[in-house]
């Protein structure tokens, strides 16, 4: 039986690791238990854009009034698009359902491999 269980997890390690599963967030080698996201951007000039979207629905949202709009924000629903085009990049693309359980079990997994190697 602890054969079998230890072939299941082996099999397990080498399927995430083969279709290319929990890749989205990357173990922080500074930090124990956190992760690194990655998020890709042209320049400085992409990122600092991203940055002040985020500062801008920020605003918007806090002073929603009408007709008070900041003269900062010239144009909101172009600031808005940007923050849901940085969510989206955000977003896992295959897993969601379940899956900081598995992938908790699935470090604790490969590790486990790892030992037994």
């Amino acid at each position: 039986m602890e054969t079998e269980e230890k072939d299941l997890r082996r099999d397990f390690v080498s399927l995430m690791n083969r279709i290319n599963y929990f890749t989205k967030l990357k173990p922080d080698q500074e930090k124990e238990n956190s992760f690194v996201v990655e998020l890709k951007v042209s320049g400085y000039n992409e990122l600092s854009l991203m940055i002040a979207d985020l500062l801008k629905v920020s605003i918007l949202a806090l002073e929603s009034d009408p007709p008070y709009v900041s003269e900062l924000i010239r144009n909101p629903e172009i600031n808005v698009l940007g923050i849901i085009e940085l969510a989206l990049q955000l977003m896992p693309q295959r897993e969601f359902e379940i899956f900081d359980e598995l992938h908790q079990f699935y470090l604790s997994q490969k590790l486990d491999s790892i030992a037994e190697s």
